[in-house]
């Protein structure tokens, strides 16, 4: 399990790469790993949603 300051570092290292538009397979982090799920909460955190208005 990763320490608090890896958590926030991969939660925003998601929002990055889901406001760059990667695909969610770039995460570097293995399956039923903590540090997964926190980088894909902050990826679809930063990804709209189909028929969500871009320019809010």
């Amino acid at each position: 399990m990763g320490s608090r300051a890896d958590i926030v570092r991969a939660m925003q290292d998601g929002r990055r790469a889901g406001t760059a538009g990667d695909r969610p397979t770039a995460c570097p982090y293995p399956a039923g790993d903590l540090l997964r799920s926190a980088w894909l909460r902050g990826y679809a955190a930063a990804r709209p949603l189909p028929g969500e208005d871009v320019d809010r």
